[in-house]
This record gives structure tokens, C-alpha cells and sequence, in this order.
């Protein structure tokens, strides 16, 4: 590795550069008493910017943003001890695909929206792990809810609402258990006249005294 920069009491301190054996740039920023990387910076790979923003003691803290080898934005959000934190957004192809929260490097963990490819929100609500979990909110891509509840592992899990994707109507007000009306529920018509009543295993309606046709 090469160095080039800035030296007070024969220690780095200060602006530097730093290039690997072959002599590309990797990193431009700032040293602390001989600690790289402490303050502002930005890395390189094959002299292509991959990384701007804040260190401490050698690792990624603060605002930062981060690149691909395209020069896209893939990251723009916070980091602490090297580690994504708190808020930031997530990019795909130069698209805004994710906002909200993380925790300790793993993406979603928290409160966020997704997007689709074409910037249309898609999703609101909680995560886990980098799964919806919790509360929620979905949408079709033309801005209508389609469904209203609690999520688990990426699924509808819990109490929810499903609605006519076309008309926005209520289609559905119940239980479900891996993505299927599991439990019970109410049925609607696009009318919003009520189509059944009772309770529902693994999708289907079970047909028994507590059921009531309508």
C-alpha cells in the first residue's frame, strides 16, 4: 500500500491518499494520529468511487452513500460502527426501491415502504430480518390498498383486510395463516353485499353450524 498526504509529529494526520500495490486509488479522506480513515472519505475500486462519508477509527459512521461499479447509488442512509443503522434508503438501478429503518447490518428491520421498479409504493409497514412483520399496508400498482393487516415471515399472518384490487371494496375482513384465509371471516361481493360468514381452513370455507351463507 502507498501513501501520499498529510504528517504532523511524524504521524499521518490529516487529508491522505492511499493506493494499492499496483498503484490504483483506493481511498481519499482523513487520518487521526496515524489511524486511518477517521472523518471524511471516500473509497474506490478500479478508481470507480464506491464509497463517500464518515469514518471513525477505520470504520464506516454517519451519513454515507454507496455505489456499485456502475457508479449507481445503491445506499444512502446511516451507518455506526461499520454497520448499517437507524435509517436509509436502498436503490436499484439508480431507483429508489426501500426506506426505513435497519439494525445492526440487516436490511429492513423496523418501519419502512417498499417501491416497485417504476417508483409506485408498494408496501408500508413493519419489518423483521428483512421480512414484512407486523403491522401493514400493500398496494397494487396502481395505488390501490389491497391489503390491510398483520404480516409474519413475508406473509399475511394474523387479522386483515383484503380488498378488490379494481374498485378498492372490501373483499375480505378475518384470520389468515401463511397467506390464506385461515379461521374466521367475512366475505364480501364487489358490491359490498356480504357474501359469506363463518370460519376458513387453509383458504377454504368449512361448512359446518357456525357457517352462514348469505
Amino acid at each position: 500500500m502507498l501513501l501520499e498526504g498529510e504528517y504532523l509529529n511524524d504521524s499521518k494526520n490529516g487529508n491522505m491518499k492511499e493506493y494499492n500495490k499496483i498503484g490504483e486509488l483506493i481511498f481519499v479522506g482523513e487520518y487521526l494520529n496515524d489511524k486511518r480513515w477517521n472523518g471524511k472519505g471516500k473509497e474506490y475500486d478500479n478508481d470507480t468511487l464506491i464509497y463517500e462519508g464518515g469514518y471513525l477509527n477505520g470504520e464506516k459512521n454517519g451519513n454515507i452513500k454507496e455505489y456499485d461499479s456502475n457508479k449507481n447509488l445503491l445506499f444512502d442512509g446511516q451507518y455506526s460502527k461499520g454497520e448499517k443503522n437507524e435509517i436509509g434508503k436502498e436503490y436499484y438501478n439508480n431507483e429508489l426501491v426501500f426506506e426505513g429503518e435497519y439494525l445492526n447490518n440487516k436490511r429492513w428491520n423496523g418501519k419502512g415502504k417498499e417501491y416497485d421498479e417504476k417508483n409506485r409504493l408498494r408496501y408500508e409497514g413493519e419489518y423483521l430480518n428483512g421480512k414484512r412483520d407486523g403491522k401493514g399496508k400493500e398496494y397494487n400498482e396502481n395505488g390501490n390498498m389491497i391489503f390491510d393487516g398483520e404480516y409474519k415471515d413475508g406473509k399475511w399472518n394474523g387479522i386483515g383486510k383484503e380488498y378488490y384490487s379494481r374498485n378498492g371494496q372490501l373483499k375480505y375482513d378475518g384470520e389468515y395463516l401463511n397467506g390464506k384465509k385461515n379461521g374466521k371471516g367475512k366475505e364480501y361481493f364487489q358490491s359490498g353485499k356480504v357474501r359469506y360468514v363463518g370460519e376458513y381452513l387453509k383458504g377454504r370455507k368449512i361448512n359446518n353450524k357456525i357457517n352462514k351463507l348469505i
